[in-house]
């Protein structure tokens, strides 16, 4: 059983996912304790403060960006898109270290939780569609050329 676990795993494309750390729940969660003596004292009504740790918690849990060999999955607070490799023409890089996805038509997308350290991990994922601009990966992808494919009438 684990086995085939262990196997369809590897029969799966790879995928990176970039969100922001569940352990910011915690810090939410110290927000409601501090929040509800407000909220449940002298002066009534004050429980629709609860609607902002209720909201940081959603963008927490919703917010990310999931590349594939098919393109970036950009998930955000209210919308989601979908940007195949096709219609990106690159990556820029903010001033911050946020990075941005440049479409064919020069619009840039705000790529949420993805930073320059991600960009070897993003050009890996994309099966050669993105180049690593820090050359990290270039060492995986000559032992990935140089390394004959295993095929199943091989024995292997």
């Amino acid at each position: 059983m684990a086995e085939e676990k262990q196997q369809e795993q590897a029969n799966e494309a790879p995928k990176a996912v970039f969100k922001i750390p569940n352990t910011a729940l915690l810090a939410i969660a110290f927000l409601v304790v501090c929040v509800t003596p407000v909220a449940f004292g002298d002066v009534p009504y004050l429980q629709w403060l609860y609607i902002f740790p209720i909201a940081l918690a959603v963008f927490v849990i919703r917010t990310r960006t999931t590349a594939t060999a098919e393109g970036l999955e950009v998930r955000t607070l209210f919308g989601h898109r979908d940007l195949p490799w096709s219609s990106l023409k690159g990556l820029a890089i903010t001033d911050k270290a946020k990075v941005q996805a440049v479409l064919k038509d020069e619009t840039k997308v705000a790529l949420p939780a993805v930073r320059t350290r991600h960009l070897p991990v993003i050009s890996l994922v994309s099966a050669g569609h993105m180049a690593d601009p820090s050359g990290l990966t270039d060492d995986v992808a000559k032992t990935e050329e140089a390394t004959p494919e295993k095929t199943a009438d091989s024995g292997e």
